[in-house]
């Protein structure tokens, strides 16, 4: 059996900090579950970021919503070893949660279409992390990066500042970055479809209000996330994603208001501070598109 070795810098039981852990034996098996829509430009780059993990024991489901693109044939083709589902569904929390039901794994992880791991060793270090506690969640930090510069992030989501209460701002640990057992699941339910945007949001605020996880951070970027996608494309989703936050507060008993949930915007200032040259390190980093 392999050991992972990792040092994670913050560890929560509610609010309360943990000590450093030594690496463990990685027995942990983690369901990588990627949703796909006519992402045939992009699909390459998740697939391989999977296929070079470390860690022995990746589960990789793809649930791709009868693209009319190369989809299916490039997840055939570059990662035979995936299985893929091919059928219509009802918007993107529905695609995650038929991946979901078809996990075997003892942890879940969301990986988007246009979203890549940033390193072979992120599943290994998760894995270690469940393995030397007895977590529900483990949390971390990804990078955004604009199209054709993987290798400069402009804004880092540090999931390490997630407190329950800042909830009520609509704040919430980097859903990419969060890595969750299945029994988290099994108690809290999956993904609300009646969410356009902010499921994931939702979910979040259910679990922390029926009762909380145990849950750990690391101090990594561990998906690399490109910017254009549901969340982050324009104006009118950003209104979406304001008006089902505050629903899903309500809706989970979660005191808030419009304003309180206005206060999230200058909250993520800092996430951009110091990142519009950072340049990820030698084993991260990808060569840069050109124009052409």
């Amino acid at each position: 059996q392999g050991i992972c070795q990792i040092v994670w810098q913050t560890a929560r039981i509610s609010n309360e900090p943990a000590a450093t852990l030594p690496g463990v034996p990685c027995q942990v098996k983690i369901s990588v579950i990627t949703v796909a829509y006519n992402a045939a430009d992009t699909i390459s780059k998740t697939l391989a970021s999977v296929s070079a993990q470390h860690h022995p024991e990746v589960e990789h489901i793809v649930v791709d919503g009868n693209s009319t693109d190369e989809t299916a044939a490039i997840v055939a083709s570059q990662a035979p070893g995936a299985r893929l589902v091919i059928e219509s569904d009802k918007g993107i929390y529905d695609a995650m949660n038929k991946g979901i039901r078809l996990a075997t794994g003892d942890v879940i992880a969301i990986l988007n279409a246009d979203d890549h791991y940033s390193h072979p060793d992120v599943l290994a270090s998760v894995a270690s992390a469940f393995g030397a506690g007895d977590l529900d969640a483990v949390f971390s930090d990804i990078g955004f990066f604009r199209p054709g510069a993987p290798a400069r992030i402009f804004r880092r989501y540090r999931s390490g500042d997630f407190k329950p209460s800042g909830l009520r701002f609509g704040l919430m640990p980097a859903h990419p970055g969060m890595f969750l057992r299945r029994s988290v699941y099994d108690r809290f339910g999956l993904y609300d479809i009646s969410y356009q945007i902010a499921s994931d949001f939702e979910f979040v605020a259910r679990i922390f209000s029926r009762g909380g996880i145990r849950y750990a951070n690391l101090d990594d970027v561990v998906v690399l996330m490109q910017t254009g996608g549901a969340s982050t494309r324009n104006l009118r989703s950003s209104l979406t994603i304001f008006r089902e936050c505050v629903r899903a507060c309500r809706e989970n008993g979660i005191a808030t208001s419009h304003f309180h949930m206005l206060g999230k915007y200058p909250a993520k200032l800092p996430q951009y501070f110091g990142n519009s040259r950072r340049r990820l390190p030698a084993h991260q980093a990808e060569p840069e598109q050109g124009p052409g």
